[in-house]
């Protein structure tokens, strides 16, 4: 029975341990193994690319790895920031007096930043200064979804990585994958439809089944989950092009209409139609 489940959010307890665990990113995490095991390690590496789709995840992992690890939970050498939420100088002032201090425990003292783009302009200058001339021992990760906000006296001091958007397709493999682990259930058309409205992040698609598993009762269905994503009966869709072909406005506005009344958002049966009209 689904709810009997001992329930920690699936994103969370799925997080990959390994970067052979890694979704839809072989081309960041092979490079980055092979790097490791031939000991080439950057001084600092940038990780850009859509939301969710692992770059704090492989950025863990890489710290992980780098200090031989099981976690870094209880590490002192990992400390990680997150761009969006301190943004002021006083937390880079703070990280240019930790870096004079060497690791404790491992090899390297590294620093994974969150949402990098959102530093001000007096933050980047400070991390400038200590990416100028790093410590043997520190490494520095900087995450981003928006890669043009960097500044290239950053960029062009860090490794590049650009991770991708997630095809459905193996959206759709992992959710099976981790509800067969689960020993749950679920109709193919379910998964298919959360792994399109996830939108090529692997992350939304795992909130959404999240969601999705405390409506379901025995199984996982198209209808409660339909009805969970806010998503429209693709016959909507279907007779919306049929009367935009007839040019019958009325009958397009009152069909719309009544999509909208239902409780289903402008946004969702926007997104809906366009992906209907693409498909």
């Amino acid at each position: 029975h689904i709810n009997n489940m001992n329930y920690i959010v699936l994103s969370r307890k799925w997080r990959p341990k390994n970067f052979d665990q890694v979704v839809g990113q072989d081309h960041v995490t092979k490079v980055i193994s092979n790097a490791l095991n031939s000991s080439k390690i950057s001084h600092s590496y940038l990780f850009s690319g859509p939301r969710g789709v692992g770059k704090t995840t492989v950025a863990r992992i890489l710290a992980k790895k780098l200090n031989d690890l099981d976690s870094i939970e209880s590490s002192l050498d990992v400390i990680e920031m997150d761009g969006a939420s301190n943004r002021g100088i006083d937390e880079i002032r703070d990280l240019k007096d930790s870096v004079k201090y060497v690791p404790i425990n491992g090899k390297y003292k590294v620093f994974i930043i969150d949402e990098a783009h959102m530093l001000t302009k007096e933050a980047f200058n400070a991390l400038l200064k200590t990416l100028e001339e790093p410590p043997a021992y520190v490494v520095f990760i900087l995450a981003t979804t928006e890669n043009q906000k960097i500044p290239p006296t950053i960029s062009s001091r860090c490794q590049k990585y650009e991770f991708k958007r997630i095809s459905a397709e193996d959206i759709l493999t992992h959710l099976k994958f981790i509800l067969d682990k689960e020993g749950c259930i679920a109709e193919q058309e379910a998964l298919r439809s959360i792994a399109l409205k996830a939108d090529g992040s692997l992350r939304d698609a795992l909130s959404l089944l999240d969601k999705v598993i405390t409506l379901s009762e025995e199984s996982i269905t198209y209808e409660t989950t339909a009805n969970a994503l806010g998503l429209v009966d693709q016959q909507v869709y279907l007779d919306l092009i049929a009367r935009i072909k007839e040019q019958d406005i009325a009958a397009c506005l009152k069909s719309i209409e009544s999509a909208v009344n239902s409780g289903i958002s402008n946004t969702n049966f926007l997104e809906g139609f366009i992906r209907y009209v693409r498909n």
